[in-house]
């Protein structure tokens, strides 16, 4: 068998440094911000731009809450909505992922994510919305450096303040003043459930907060509330 061409052993070098580098790109950010805190996402930036195309002066409302100055309240709330398991798990809940293949297959179409926070935060961090194969991998690995470098109170404080809660809205804070009139830190249980219901569709939800579906899974969500573990 004869050896493979130097022109094509040069290519796959090349090919596995770009890779390690590109790589790199993500790790050094996950470092970076595992102490300092992001001022603009990826997916915040998206947005940005598709509210200018309609006003052009427009701002992002957004304004950075310490993991302390954030009700308790919110956080059980967005758990146990968002990711029950997410003090466990490393990253991937595998038994939320069979039940959302599962429940997307009884369905047809894709109904259900079974998205952990973490995945979640790679992705609004880094990446774009595509469904892409590639993207998910990529999301895929980010999350394996987060929750490697980074401890869970990390992990749920940057989500709980870069996640979209409305149109141009980001983060408990801006959150909290806008549907409440308080801060991230005096959300009160049921107020915070509102908002964690909130989260899979917040563009839509919030045109009727108080809606049939909006109340009845606040009341689902508080009676999770107490049994939610949070770092």
């Amino acid at each position: 068998m004869k050896p493979a061409p130097a022109w094509l052993k040069r290519g796959l070098l090349a090919l596995l440094a770009l890779v390690v580098l590109w790589q790199g790109w993500y790790v050094g950010w996950v470092v970076w911000w595992k102490w300092a805190d992001p001022g603009m996402t990826s997916f915040m930036s998206r947005r940005l731009d598709e509210l200018r195309e309609k006003n052009p002066k427009v701002q992002l409302r957004h304004q950075w809450a310490p993991y302390g100055k954030v009700s308790t309240h919110l956080k059980r709330a967005v758990i146990a909505a968002e990711d029950d398991k997410f003090i466990d798990h490393e990253g991937f809940d595998w038994v939320g992922i069979q039940k959302a293949i599962e429940k997307n297959q009884k369905k047809g179409k894709v109904v259900a994510g079974g998205s952990t926070i973490t995945q979640q935060l790679a992705k609004n961090l880094f990446l774009s919305a595509s469904k892409t194969p590639w993207r998910k991998a990529q999301e895929a690995v980010i999350t394996v450096w987060i929750e490697l470098l980074w401890d869970k109170r990390r992990i749920l404080e940057v989500y709980l303040n870069v996640v979209e809660w409305g149109e141009g809205l980001f983060g408990a804070e801006a959150a909290a003043k806008r549907y409440f009139g308080t801060t991230a830190a005096g959300l009160g249980a049921e107020q915070a459930a509102r908002l964690a219901v909130m989260l899979p569709a917040p563009r839509r939800l919030e045109k009727n907060p108080y809606s049939d579906f909006m109340n009845g899974r606040t009341q689902l969500i508080l009676g999770r509330m107490p049994h939610s573990e949070i770092p």
